[in-house]
């Protein structure tokens, strides 16, 4: 039985990701929104499984240039090669800070992290940016560069939100030397039955989806300048291996460096 603060009537975006990514934690109402967006985009598991191996290249990328400090906002379910984990693989001194608000989510995490004591779980809603910068800040040092996350999360915040707004207001939160980086479902390419066959799907779910246009996914990051090769797809992002998934729903990703 799930805990009884844990909705199975209705789809968690973090629990159809989890599905999507292949994991086990979840039910099948998400399982089944899951098997409504792959009829709709086949390439979705291609998708996801691409966004995932961007943050795990962008963590590593950014223990590389000494980074130790990671806020991972709308983190989702634990999975394989986490934030934590591929940080600590560079730098066993790394610490990272988990937000999520999905009840299911906080109880994986606090669960699996009862074995690592550098790193936490923060229950907040990403929009709430001065509880989160608060709670953050009592398990970081925002005087030192952070890498900031975004991965896979600004598409389920509204325009009524404004996440542009959002990524300015933890900027101004963090140090220079510090990075941030988003990856963002795109409506580049996407028909317009598309975009309202997956809007229908998420509507049911607890968070909707917006698919945004290049252009406005980069004015997410402001003034900020982006690290080559800028905003692109996602697994065209400094690849490590093979040739990018093509599919017609298209994510895109970057990073910036706080100057």
């Amino acid at each position: 039985m799930p805990p009884p603060d844990i909705d199975v009537d209705r789809p968690s975006a973090a629990r159809v990701y989890d599905y999507v990514l292949g994991g086990r934690d979840n039910y099948a109402v998400d399982r089944q929104a899951a098997e409504q967006l792959f009829e709709i985009a086949p390439e979705i598991r291609d998708t996801a499984r691409a966004n995932r191996a961007f943050l795990q290249r962008a963590v590593r990328h950014l223990a590389g240039q000494g980074i130790r400090q990671f806020l991972d906002l709308g983190a989702g379910l634990p999975t394989v090669e986490n934030t934590h984990e591929v940080a600590q693989a560079a730098a066993d001194d790394t610490r990272t800070v988990y937000v999520d608000n999905d009840p299911i989510v906080l109880a994986h995490g606090r669960a699996f992290l009862d074995l690592d004591a550098q790193t936490s779980f923060l229950p907040a809603d990403i929009r709430d940016t001065s509880a989160v910068v608060k709670g953050a800040g009592e398990q970081l040092n925002l005087s030192e560069p952070v890498g900031l996350f975004f991965v896979n999360v600004l598409h389920l915040v509204g325009d009524q939100d404004d996440p542009a707004g959002l990524v300015a207001a933890y900027t101004r939160a963090l140090a220079p030397g510090s990075h941030v980086v988003i990856t963002h479902v795109s409506s580049d390419g996407a028909g317009s039955e598309l975009r309202e066959r997956i809007g229908r799907v998420f509507a049911g779910t607890s968070a909707d989806a917006r698919l945004r246009t290049r252009e406005e996914i980069h004015g997410m990051f402001g003034e900020l300048p982006l690290l080559e090769p800028g905003l692109v797809d996602v697994a065209a992002w400094r690849p490590e291996d093979g040739d990018p998934p093509v599919g017609e729903l298209r994510v895109f990703a970057g990073m910036a460096r706080v100057p």
